[in-house]
């Protein structure tokens, strides 16, 4: 008969091992839910210094985003737990208008924020004085571009802003 250290041992071991077990699920179904995030089609005008760069419709979905240099990161609207599903975002939206126009766009990754800030368009750089405004349906989002989620028919703008 095993001593009573070496049933607790067990015991332990084999709580743990259901709970792991327990989990796998949980993680699958998660992971389904991300994956199976419906695409939508959004309106996407990226204004710049000198203009329009891009106004056309965009049919998108929650992405690994591919930026000229901040780094691939996922953009699904579940960054920072901002949202229990994944979806369609402002930033995987622009993603898929620069593929769709041919042109690059760049951003700082946050990973205190799991965010970008989108800081070029097709070469335009925000600099001192200025920065690209995100909005949905005409009102500046109060979270990140890889934090908002969007709807089928949302009008999404990156519009260039002078500060102050």
């Amino acid at each position: 008969m095993p001593t009573t250290r070496a049933r607790r041992v067990l015991a332990v071991a084999a709580t743990t091992g259901l709970a792991a077990l327990a989990a796998i699920p949980s993680a699958t179904a998660a992971a389904g839910a991300r994956a199976a995030a419906d695409p939508v089609t959004v309106s996407v005008t990226l204004t710049g210094p000198a203009g329009v760069i891009f106004d056309g419709e965009v049919t998108t979905t929650g992405h690994v985003v591919t930026p000229l240099t901040g780094g691939a990161r996922l953009c699904d609207g579940t960054n920072l737990g901002a949202n229990p599903a994944a979806g369609a975002t402002p930033t995987a939206a622009l993603d898929d208008a620069a593929d769709a126009g041919g042109f690059d766009w760049d951003g700082v990754w946050y990973a205190s924020f799991q965010d970008y800030l989108v800081t070029s368009i097709d070469g335009f750089t925000q600099d001192a004085d200025h920065f690209y405004e995100i909005s949905v349906n005409g009102a500046a989002t109060l979270v990140g571009g890889c934090q908002q989620l969007l709807d089928e028919g949302d009008e999404v703008a990156f519009t260039w802003t002078e500060i102050g």
